[in-house]
Formats: structure tokens, sequence, C-alpha cells
């Protein structure tokens, strides 16, 4: 099972998970505005960039993302069907990715934390396939995709790095698969446990206390389980002294013992 949380990969190396951790609140609004905040002056940018690029490089990046998007608690970024136009970089906050049943019930795809990449969805038949939706006050980098494919033919780094998102999709996508096909609700519980740990851990954070922006009953719509079933296996872990939890903050006590269900 390790191997498997160790792919769950949130949306794209993305490692970028990361829905989740609250990092800062700030003012609201509805569409995207010009930032004097840059990727080379980015906190982030260890996180949603590749090594190595030169100052002429992120000068050029620079260029391209220069805008950032505030989206409130529970507002979409963008919806199913919507024209795809740009791909976007959790600056602050967490989101959910959903798509819809025809009887109206929500089935969650995806949980993407700060550092990590929305929208790549749309690449494929220029419209989003699934709704993306705040799960807290969010703010967003905007990366308008025709002007990064023209920055990836200048910089070889960086299409590197945008095949590296595209392939963490892939890889999420059939671990996913795997862990709904073939794991228990244990596991599939500790599993999601382990990989967002790893996220966390990956932004500087504390791998062993966060805490989950989403609700119990989105956990259960994300690992295909209903509610009660995900309250009962965190109740099982915290009896055996695998986790600990207080509302909505987590404390893994036992990461070793939660790797070993």
């Amino acid at each position: 099972m390790t191997a498997i949380s160790a792919q769950l990969v949130a949306p794209s190396p993305r490692n970028a998970i990361h829905a989740i951790h609250a990092i800062h609140s700030e003012p609201r609004a509805d569409t995207a505005k010009r930032t004097s905040v840059r990727c080379s002056g980015c906190s982030m940018r260890t996180v949603c960039m590749p090594a190595g690029l030169t100052a002429a490089e992120f000068a050029r990046l620079d260029s391209v993302i220069c805008s950032t998007r505030p989206v409130r608690r529970g507002d979409a970024l963008y919806r199913a069907g919507d024209t795809f136009q740009s791909i976007y970089a959790v600056r602050v906050g967490s989101f959910k990715t959903v798509v819809m049943h025809r009887d109206g019930r929500e089935q969650v795809t995806g949980f993407e934390i700060a550092g990590e990449a929305l929208g790549l969805d749309g690449v494929c038949t220029s419209r989003h396939s699934c709704d993306a939706i705040a799960l807290e006050d969010s703010v967003v980098c905007v990366i308008p995709f025709a002007q990064l494919e023209a920055v990836c033919r200048e910089i070889r780094t960086m299409q590197h790095h945008v095949h590296q998102m595209m392939s963490g999709e892939i890889v999420r996508e059939s671990s996913l698969m795997m862990l709904l096909g073939t794991m228990t609700a244990e596991q599939r519980v500790a599993a999601f446990l382990l990989n967002l740990s790893k996220r966390f851990k990956a932004l500087g954070y504390s791998p062993a206390e966060f805490n989950l922006r989403m609700t119990r009953e989105e956990i259960g719509c994300y690992l295909g389980m209903k509610l009660e079933t995900v309250s009962r296996m965190f109740s099982k872990f915290q009896r055996e002294r695998l986790v600990e939890t207080c509302g909505k903050q987590i404390r893994i006590v036992d990461p070793d013992g939660l790797s070993r269900i």
C-alpha cells in the first residue's frame, strides 16, 4: 500500500492533494487582477516551478503569470463545459474537483492544495470536464495556456515540467482506480491520510499535523465510501492510536502503522 499511497499525488506534481490547509486569508473578488507578485519572488516557487531556472527565465515567466484570482469558499473557479483558456496554480487555500452524475449526485475526483495545479482537464477538448470548487477562501495564479506553450518552446526545463504535470494526472487517475477497485475501506482512508501527509511535507509543513478542509462526506465521495464508513474508520484509527483527531485537525501518531494496513 505504501507504493500506491505514494502515487496518489494530487492532481499533478504538482506535488505538487491540498485540500485542506489554510495558509492566509485575503480580501476576495470574483475576477482576475494584475498583481505585483511574480514567480521570481513567490514563496511557493520551489513547489510549483522547476528547479534550476535562471533569472532571465523567471523574468520570462513573470511576463506570462501576471495576475491572480481570488475565489471565495464554495465558489467555482471554473465549471464543466467552460471554455479552456488557462491553467491555475493554487497560491493560497484549497479546492476540490467534482463531476456531477445525471441524477445530481456529486463525485469528488480530487483535492488540490497550495502549490498544485488546476485546469489541465481542459487541454484535451478545449473545455473543462469538471467543476473546481474552493474549499476555503483561496487565491490562484492565472496561467494563460497559449502563452505557457510559447514559454515552453523557449525554456526546455519548463516544457519538461509541464509534461511532468500531465504525467502526474495520468498516474493519479490510475492510482485512484486501483484504490477504488482493490483496497478495503480501511486501506483507502489510510492511503488518503498518508498521501496528504506527503503533500504537506513537500510544502514544508508538518507531515504529522494538518487541517482537513474537506468534510468527511467529501472524503467519502472521493474514496467511494459512505459518510458513516469514513467516520467509523477515523474512530478505529484513533482507538488503535494510529491517529488523533480534534474536529478537522489531524495528527498522525503512527505513520508506519498506517502504512502496514
